[in-house]
């Protein structure tokens, strides 16, 4: 009887129950999330799809605009959104699991313009820089003073901004240190060639947000997961097929005080 019941409880142990089904949602956003012929993949998408089977959790992914996405997760029981920004404002309209890396948003110039040389706001204002349409980074760029058709021009892609800058239409890009190393990679240009001036944005980290009726034991087993791959090495070498490793420049202007 006694061995019996000890086995049960080994067995129960070593193999947890499954969770309840997740479903995630995501934006289209290389290299952390995007969709590979008609599959989500991505650094962050592939993490999470690593975590869920370690956790033994079924999960399911979807692309969405970013929009439907945030609703969806926050009306939605057993729903997650991801690469989010983790801020105050957003900090209890979510459960937080993570986090998955840096957000850091750098300008880049050529490596060849060493003509550009960045100590200070007002030496931004006599360049041209390209930035995404209609993003965080360009409301940034014109509270510092650029402003759009002047010392701001804009594109709809990161690839588009790139492209920009190798033709010397623009002068500099914003961009986030991830998406360069993965537009370089994609358009099979050295990464020697754009060299990073100055700090835009550093003080927030992508994390994954669940909807707020998740039960905490879920929660738990997500993040030990997480905690698992990461001190095996596994997040890094993920890291590394995506974008390299990850170097954070030094010696640059820092205008995110600013």
């Amino acid at each position: 009887m006694y061995p019996r019941l000890l086995l049960l409880f080994v067995l129960l142990w070593w193999y947890p129950a499954s969770a309840s089904p997740l479903i995630a949602y995501t934006e289209e956003l290389p290299p952390l999330n995007f969709l590979q012929q008609d599959k989500v993949s991505g650094f962050s998408s592939e993490l999470l799809q690593a975590m869920a089977d370690k956790a033994a959790i079924p999960l399911s992914q979807q692309l969405l605009p970013w929009a439907r996405g945030y609703a969806m997760t926050q009306s939605t029981p057993g729903s997650l959104l991801f690469s989010m920004v983790r801020t105050p404002e957003r900090e209890n309209l979510f459960r937080w699991v993570g986090p998955i890396g840096a957000r850091r948003i750098y300008l880049y110039r050529l490596a060849r313009r060493k003509d550009i040389q960045l100590r200070n706001i007002e030496q931004l204002k006599q360049l041209r820089t390209s930035t995404l349409f209609e993003s965080a980074t360009q409301k940034r760029l014109l509270e510092l003073g650029l402003r759009l058709g002047e010392q701001q021009d804009s594109g709809r892609s990161d690839a588009v901004n790139l492209g920009k800058l190798q033709l010397g239409r623009v002068d500099l890009v914003a961009m986030l240190d991830w998406a360069m190393a993965w537009q370089l990679q994609q358009a099979g240009l050295d990464a020697r060639q754009v060299q990073a001036v100055a700090l835009l944005d550093g003080q927030h980290q992508y994390w994954y947000a669940r909807n707020r009726q998740t039960p905490d034991d879920t929660v738990r087993r997500l993040q030990a997961a997480l905690d698992a791959l990461q001190k095996s090495g596994f997040t890094e070498r993920l890291r590394q097929k995506y974008m390299g490793r990850d170097k954070v420049p030094a010696d640059i202007a820092d205008f995110t005080q600013r």
